[in-house]
């Protein structure tokens, strides 16, 4: 057994998941590391416990097997102290505009899945006493807008899902953090348009994941620019939001 604190991240094989793994292990905490495929994520795992002389756990997770949701979190070796989300779908709003299937899976992975495991883990942490839950959300469910509001939709719901946990875990000792990137430099956004000044690389998602974590912080715009930005886009009156482009 370990002394050392423990995460689990969900969703370990994306880019910012592998930046949140490598920040909390280079800070000493014991990994867990999520995905559809396990065997994509046994070389992060190599390099992690190379590196950081740390454990690291692999585990098979499906955003969509909602079903397998309570035995995936029973089959655990030990509850983390910290579980992060980072599992999301950006999807092509054009398409589900017209594909239901298509609209359902962004919706599910964005939404509902993230939502429903990280209830199930405030349940648990709630009966510790203890234990912090990330959701990495998106501005993009600050206002929806015309070129992705399938995808923004969803978030805005998970969002709006982890603040009602965040108030109502914190009176049982347990913290919850929304994360919100903004436009993040990774093989999700690649071939998109980004704003230089808007955008930032995963580590420093993966940073700021980890600060939020020590320093408890409720919600986190990992560029500060974002915050700004995304008050004056949800205070344009709706006659003057409906004509812009974007």
């Amino acid at each position: 057994m370990t002394s050392r604190k423990s995460v689990l991240v969900l969703g370990g094989s994306s880019d910012i998941g592998r930046a949140a793994a490598r920040a909390f292990a280079k800070a000493g905490y014991d990994v867990g590391l999520a995905g559809r495929d396990v065997a994509v994520l046994e070389p992060d795992a190599a390099d992690l416990r190379a590196r950081y002389t740390i454990e690291v756990g692999l585990h098979k997770f499906d955003v969509l097997d909602t079903a397998s949701f309570e035995s995936f979190v029973g089959g655990l070796p030990a509850l983390p102290d910290v579980v992060v989300s980072i599992v999301g779908l950006l999807g092509v709003q054009e398409t589900a505009e017209s594909d239901l299937a298509h609209a359902t899976t962004i919706m599910r992975s964005n939404y509902e899945g993230p939502s429903l495991i990280l209830g199930l883990f405030a349940e648990k942490f709630l009966g510790r006493g203890n234990g912090t839950i990330v959701g990495v959300s998106s501005v993009a469910g600050d206002r929806g807008r015309a070129s992705n509001y399938v995808y923004g939709s969803a978030k805005a719901g998970f969002s709006a899902f982890l603040s009602g946990l965040r108030a109502r875990a914190s009176r049982g000792g347990v913290h919850v953090v929304t994360v919100k990137p903004g436009f993040v430099r990774t093989k999700m956004t690649e071939g998109m348009k980004l704003i230089g000044p808007l955008t930032v690389e995963a580590p420093v998602v993966g940073d700021a994941i980890l600060q939020a974590v020590e320093n408890k912080t409720d919600v986190v715009y990992v560029s500060g620019k974002w915050r700004l930005v995304m008050l004056i886009i949800k205070t344009l009156p709706e006659a003057v939001f409906k004509k812009l482009k974007f």
